[in-house]
Order: structure tokens, then C-alpha cells, then sequence
């Protein structure tokens, strides 16, 4: 999760497409460059653990734009597929 939050920091679209479950990724990512990411708040999680396969990320993301600042709250959905983990979706609220 970190490292895709990163990943959105610094804009890297093509480490986002590689950390995604290819059943669920799309065919391109356009990322907002005028979105500044502020924070990352990680407010919980489920499974995600060493000996797991599947895990929950229940976080809160703060940025700015134009308008103002905002928060992105998500409950994302993560695998771990040949040893890496790789985010399926998301439940944002």
C-alpha cells in the first residue's frame, strides 16, 4: 500500500499498472498532476502478513489541488501472487 501511495506522490503511472491484479487493472492510468499527495494514513488492516495471500488496507489519503484540500477514504483489496502483492480494488468512501 505504501509503495503505491508513493508511486501516486511521484507520478510513476507504470509501477501503479504493475502492482495491479491484471484481472482488474486498466489498459492506462492518466494521473492528475495537479493533485499534490500530502499524507498517508493507514487506519487499518486485515490479513497482509507474511504467511497471507490476501489482505485489506482501510486508509485515508490527503491532497490538494486547485480547489482545495480533500481526502481519499479507501478500503483496498490486495494478493499476493508469486510473492509479490498486487491491489485488485478498492471500496471508496
Amino acid at each position: 500500500m505504501r509503495s503505491r501511495y508513493t508511486a501516486f506522490v511521484v507520478g510513476d503511472a507504470a509501477y501503479l499498472l504493475r502492482s495491479w491484479h491484471p484481472t482488474t487493472r486498466p489498459a492506462q492510468l492518466d494521473l492528475d498532476a495537479h493533485l499534490r499527495w500530502l499524507r498517508l494514513d493507514i487506519l487499518a488492516k486485515h490479513g497482509g502478513g507474511p504467511f497471507d495471500t490476501e489482505g485489506i488496507v482501510e486508509f485515508e489519503a490527503i491532497h490538494r489541488d486547485a480547489t482545495g484540500r480533500g481526502v481519499l477514504h479507501e478500503r483496498s483489496r490486495f494478493v499476493r501472487e508469486d510473492g509479490q502483492w498486487l491491489y485488485v480494488d478498492g471500496d471508496v468512501s
